[in-house]
């Protein structure tokens, strides 16, 4: 019986010592952790509180990081603006309703020589000729009536087109586009543009050359800013579609770098960009995209030529970034 009681008093020490030491090292492996997790950092600040990221050429290459120099470019001075495509319906109308007008007068006009012909064989009484004249008279008001309302609601850069029904032939079948652009509130130019870019809202970097018209003869009951008219007819876009554009004005051009697109970062609302500063050393830059390109966007502060960029990796480096940032904090 003492046998048993020691045997079983024996097992229970045995487990207990198991137990204690598994729990240890669990706890051991649970200390070493954060430290680990911190010694696999990027992260470093200098001297003066910088951040930067520092990595060896073999956890580049594990990366996949490329990069690319910055090219020298200039570009003219543009100011952005946003707006939309306008439905051509009403210039059609309008259109149709000059041609009808034009039709009739010339009608009447012949009518009233008809019958003053007549009036001198005494074949036309003096009353019918009255009513020719009125007849007249009512279709060239009709046909004065459509011009001003040209000009009021599409101005005198739109009305004075030489060619203008052939013009809204091409806007009905969507083989081209009239523009109209607004600057911010706020903003104002104290000379007309002298061309523009337009594209999509929802796609920026699919521009399109656009011909600038004139000034817009009605301000906008939304925008209440300084608005223009363009015509586009490389890839137009449909009526109704919401536009941004970048109204070039006249002016020095600026000398920066073009940063390719696929250097971009987008974090919180803001777009970055990664330098690469040394051999293994890369930093973290805003930029505005103000002025785009073909090739990317024109930058023309705070980058030089010759800068080196990540082209491949950056969204890489910026979780490698915060994770660093949280594993300090």
């Amino acid at each position: 019986m003492n046998k048993v009681i020691l045997g079983i008093l024996a097992g229970i020490a045995f487990g207990a010592a198991v137990t204690f030491t598994f729990l240890r090292r669990h706890e051991t492996a649970e200390e070493k952790k954060p430290e680990a997790a911190k010694e696999e950092s990027f992260v470093r600040h200098g001297t003066n509180g910088e951040t930067f990221l520092q990595l060896d050429k073999e956890t580049q290459a594990r990366m996949g990081l490329k990069t690319a120099p910055l090219a020298a470019a200039q570009s003219k001075p543009e100011i952005k603006g946003f707006g939309r495509v306008l439905d051509p319906t009403p210039l059609a109308t309008l259109l149709v309703e000059r041609a009808t007008a034009f039709a009739a007068l010339e009608a009447s006009k012949k009518e009233l020589e008809r019958l003053k012909l007549l009036a001198q064989s005494q074949n036309a009484s003096p009353r019918a000729i009255e009513i020719a004249e009125a007849a007249m008279r009512r279709d060239q008001i009709a046909l004065d009536s459509v011009q001003p309302r040209l000009l009021l609601g599409w101005g005198k850069a739109v009305a004075s087109l030489p060619d203008l029904p052939a013009l809204v032939n091409a806007l009905a079948a969507q083989e081209a586009a009239l523009v109209r652009v607004d600057l911010p509130l706020g903003e104002s130019l104290p000379a007309a543009p002298i061309g523009g870019r337009i594209a999509a809202l929802n796609a920026p970097d699919r521009l399109a050359e656009a011909q600038f018209l004139g000034s817009a003869p009605a301000a906008d009951p939304q925008m209440q800013a300084q608005g223009f008219l363009f015509l586009q007819k490389v890839n137009p876009l449909p009526p109704g579609a919401a536009v941004v554009a970048w109204l070039t004005v006249p002016g020095e051009a600026e000398s920066g770098v073009i940063v390719p697109r696929e250097a971009l970062i987008r974090h919180e609302g803001e777009v970055f960009i990664y330098v690469q500063t040394g051999d293994d050393t890369f930093v973290r830059k805003e930029i505005e995209l103000n002025h785009p390109s073909d090739a990317g966007w024109f930058v023309h502060e705070g980058l030089k030529p010759d800068d080196k960029v990540v082209t491949a990796g950056a969204q890489q480096l910026l979780s490698e970034e915060l994770k660093g940032q949280i594993g300090g904090e």
